[in-house]
């Protein structure tokens, strides 16, 4: 989901997939950062589901992972008319290229045989969209679904939105199609509704949205839908719950044919069982062992593996390694209260990656320990063997007591208290690391800078 506002400024999730997967504002030139798991994503037959059950009608379907329980599925749907969709997070399916050479993770089929073939090919098979980079996602299952025939199609949606200071209806009559364009090509097709947290959507509202889309003749089932998805959007602690298209069927019926939702992870503590449904096999590995320590964790694609503690400053961190002309490998938040064990595991995730020549910390200690950030650097050093230079900035709290404990423990760490010299260290140690292995040679690197 992404839509311009009236201002003509993009939510960031806009400005996020218009950039390729690249976020723009203070990092402008970081390379290809993959979209961040902050909150949670489920498949698209998970929404289906959501929706049946709030009473929101879609085409029947079944979730297969093996050919013959698609060709079940096919048989039970009693229609020659099918489609099956890889379920992959990601999107693009329709224009990805699977691995094996298959094209296409959205395919119509003719008859359940014809089902099953396709689904054949696509299970147990990476695929490669726009939106995955080149490494791509496996599809372990693969949703076959009664196919449609929609006369017209709308748009609609509800999503936190900070311009609004809340939840708003978004709509219009231009579905079927990326939001993103209309809203860019013709801002005045799209609709917007905001949402009194406290009285809730009202049905007023959602008869007022119905007419403004051309949904006068289906103006009470439009605002009883609208109700409907506003009632699961809270139910479910959704930041996003997204109908794409929103479709008159050939057979008269209004139905949703494609569903995004996205749920706050902040809310997972009273969503344990929505929790409990998200797929780790679409994730990054170092981002699923990141979750396991409750760290902050995407990877990137350059070579000076970064650990801050806060957002801004790892941010901050990635922009002046940009500057020196380097690239960050990672952005690594441990928050403001990691424990060195914390400390640990994140310079073990880091070093997973073979990229990753140098590691910059930069910590400003304020709830966060400069000295527990320093046992973790010294016990993930001496635990793990490290080989890659280390460049350490600490500020703030026990900094004193830090460097001592780094200075005593006769490790090869380099101290710097500046964040501009730190910066220009790690460039620098990454550069001449990385053509030292380009050439086969195994280095000291305590030598002049």
């Amino acid at each position: 989901m992404a839509t311009m506002l009236k201002s003509g400024i993009l939510p960031l999730e806009a400005i996020f997939r218009r950039s390729g997967g690249k976020l723009l504002g203070a990092a402008t030139s970081l390379p290809n950062l993959r979209q961040p798991q902050r909150n949670l994503n489920l498949h698209e037959h998970m929404s289906y589901t959501f929706l049946n059950e709030a009473g929101i009608e879609t085409p029947k379907f079944g979730v297969a992972k093996t050919k013959s329980e698609a060709l079940d599925i096919a048989n039970k749907l009693g229609t020659k008319d099918l489609v099956v969709k890889a379920q992959v997070l990601a999107g693009g399916r329709g224009k990805g290229t699977f691995k094996n050479g298959f094209k296409g993770g959205v395919r119509m089929a003719f008859s359940p045989e014809e089902a099953a073939d396709l689904s054949e090919k696509m299970l147990n098979q990476t695929l490669v969209t726009k939106q995955t980079g080149e490494k791509g996602r496996i599809c372990n299952a693969v949703m076959v679904a009664e196919r449609s025939y929609p006369r017209k199609e709308y748009y609609f949606s509800i999503m936190m939105e900070r311009a609004f200071n809340g939840p708003v209806v978004i709509a219009s009559s231009q579905g079927g199609v990326n939001i993103e364009d209309v809203a860019a090509e013709n801002p005045d097709a799209i609709l917007y509704e905001p949402i009194d947290v406290m009285a809730g959507l009202t049905r007023e509202q959602a008869l007022k949205v119905a007419d403004k889309v051309g949904l006068k003749d289906q103006r009470d089932n439009t605002a009883e839908m609208l109700l409907k998805l506003y009632d699961l959007f809270l139910k479910k602690d959704a930041l996003l719950v997204e109908l794409n298209p929103y479709a008159e069927n050939a057979d008269g019926r209004y139905l949703t044919l494609d569903a995004k939702m996205n749920f706050d992870d902040n809310a997972d503590f009273r969503q344990k069982e929505l929790f409990a449904k998200r797929d780790l096999t679409q994730q990054d590995e170092k981002e699923v062992e990141a979750l396991k320590y409750n760290l902050n964790y995407i990877a990137l694609d350059g070579s000076i593996g970064c650990l801050v503690n806060g957002a801004g400053l790892a941010m901050a961190t990635m922009d002046i390694i940009k500057l020196h002309g380097g690239n960050p490998a990672n952005f690594l938040d441990v928050g403001g209260g990691a424990t060195a064990n914390q400390v640990k595991e994140a310079f073990k995730i880091i070093t997973s990656d073979p990229k990753v020549h140098t590691i910059l910390v930069n910590i400003f200690g304020g709830i966060m320990r400069c000295d527990v950030i320093a046992e973790g650097i010294i016990a993930a050093c001496k635990e793990l063997n490290l080989t890659v230079p280390i460049v350490c900035r600490l500020q703030g709290t026990e900094v004193d007591t830090a460097k001592v404990l780094i200075a005593s423990a006769g490790l090869k760490i380099l101290p710097t208290d500046d964040l501009d010299e730190a910066a220009r260290l790690a460039v620098k140690l990454s550069n001449i690391v990385g053509m030292a292995r380009s050439a086969n040679l195994n280095i000291n690197f305590e030598i002049p800078i």
